[in-house]
């Protein structure tokens, strides 16, 4: 008898079913959230968003039934309760159930790093893409994923180049989610040193087997333009080229040249170059061999600038596109101070004024913005690949994007997609998304009515114009979710 696993192998027939029928037992969409889908649940009542539902916003991929609710009885006062959200959010080392128990008929993507070369990639990409879609829906740790998409556009990996269509997996797994809110070095390094990064931007063939061969400056490059101190950081052509001496010697085994250990990163000290280095003005020792890419992580993290920049990006993202110099400081000073502690960064960000008073600034990106209209009416799925048919139609799949600087962050990159959102809003409103329910009467009796269910989808009472249109559309819900208001964040 053929076993499951057999089957999910049989790479071009699985592929044109997957594409073909949904494969829905393979991609269920498990309801992993600990909430009452049945109990009523508030709203907020104030005319401006307040600082709960805005903290929601900010932290998660946007409020579910009854999580307002959860968020405000956390504390004696609104500042008692953000705080204790904001910690519940930062507490990184937490499993979370929700997010495993969703994802856990995804087996391909979860099997060791070698075995995922016995899979067709579209299997693999269709996986990923549904597990983003499951954990960004249903887990509790939403400033975890958050941060998880965070750093996979600011270490953009193509899972369409070469070996990429079998290492993406292992790189989101075994990099992205494990650091996601911990040491940026310790992050970086982990980057540097995946098989994902070293086959996308070619570090796999940055050798220097003899005095005339000269190294491969791709990744170098994006090192250091890209990943840790920008487009003006202050480095040199020559300081590309000795970062590029540094990383020499790391290799990955390829599915096309090797039977054994295929995928595993190795350091071949016969083709690195270990003479002396000069990087940033510091200096790299002769001799140093495999730790040569320690030591030049150490300089590049240590400098200022690489503090401002990610704390530049950290800040556009969780504030507005452009944030106070005020801000970006205070941050910077945290990640400069703690060695680049994500954790503690992000709590310097949420502590600035900047945060607390600046609501609604941003565009919600097509990903963010088919999460948040998922959570927020509480939609139950039993097939996830038509919405990422939705996230294609928006340009927006994870780990597509072509260039290493990653899907932009910014609101004129997305307008394009306002018709798409509005299309999916209908019809996602009007149970016209192939195997996705939302139970709209019992949303709206839940919510207390018309009025609470546009709070709760605005994070705020709505205005009289909203209203008089909601009443005037025909179809409230879908209007809301596809209205200004409910598109920022």
């Amino acid at each position: 008898m053929t076993s499951r696993r057999t089957f999910l192998r049989a790479g071009g027939v699985l592929a044109a079913a997957a594409a073909t029928q949904g494969c829905a037992d393979v991609f269920a969409w498990q309801r992993g959230t600990s909430h009452d889908s049945a109990t009523p649940f508030g709203s907020p009542v104030g005319r401006e968003i307040d600082r709960i539902s805005h903290s929601i916003s900010r932290l998660s991929y946007g409020a579910r039934p009854g999580d307002w609710d959860r968020v405000r009885a956390l504390g004696a006062t609104e500042d008692q309760a953000i705080a204790r959200y904001i910690d519940e959010q930062l507490q990184f080392d937490k499993r979370d159930e929700s997010a495993n128990r969703a994802v856990r008929r995804l087996e391909a993507i979860a099997e060791p790093l070698g075995e995922l070369y016995e899979y067709s990639p579209a299997v693999l990409h269709e996986q990923l893409c549904v597990s983003s879609l499951l954990r960004a829906v249903h887990g509790e740790r939403q400033l975890h994923e958050i941060m998880v998409a965070f750093w996979a556009d600011h270490f953009n990996i193509d899972s369409s180049k070469g070996d990429c269509r079998w290492l993406t997996p292992a790189f989101n797994r075994a990099v992205l989610h494990p650091h996601a809110l911990g040491r940026f070095p310790e992050l970086l390094r982990a980057v540097v040193l995946s098989p994902g990064m070293l086959w996308y931007l070619d570090g796999r063939v940055n050798r220097r087997g003899s005095a005339s061969e000269r190294p491969n400056e791709n990744y170098a490059r994006e090192l250091l333009e890209l990943h840790t101190l920008g487009v003006r950081g202050g480095y040199t052509q020559y300081d590309v080229m000795e970062t590029a001496r540094a990383l020499t010697g790391w290799t990955v085994r390829s599915k096309h040249a090797s039977f054994m250990g295929i995928g595993r990163v190795a350091f071949d000290a016969a083709l690195h170059d270990d003479g002396a280095k000069r990087v940033l003005g510091r200096d790299i020792p002769p001799g140093g061999g495999a730790s040569d890419v320690d030591a030049l992580l150490r300089i590049v993290t240590g400098q200022w600038r690489c503090a401002t920049f990610i704390a530049t990006k950290l800040c556009r993202r969780f504030i507005d596109e452009s944030p106070s110099p005020q801000s970006i400081d205070a941050v910077s000073r945290t990640f400069a101070a703690t060695g680049g502690d994500i954790n503690a960064s992000l709590r310097t960000l949420f502590d600035t004024a900047e945060f607390r008073t600046v609501r609604a600034s941003r565009l919600k990106r097509p990903f963010h913005f088919i999460v948040s209209a998922l959570r927020a009416v509480d939609a139950q799925t039993d097939d996830a690949q038509p919405i990422t048919r939705w996230l294609e139609r928006m340009g927006h799949v994870p780990f597509q994007f072509p260039t290493p600087d990653g899907y932009p962050d910014n609101a004129a990159s997305w307008t394009g997609t306002l018709q798409w959102r509005w299309q999916f809003a209908t019809a996602l409103a009007e149970n016209g998304v192939q195997g996705t329910r939302v139970a709209r009467d019992d949303l709206r009796r839940r919510a207390g009515g018309d009025d609470g269910l546009l709070a709760h989808l605005f994070g705020r009472t709505a205005t009289m114009h909203e209203r008089a249109a909601a009443d005037a559309s025909g179809d409230m819900l879908a209007l809301a979710l596809a209205s200004p208001a409910f598109q920022r964040y």
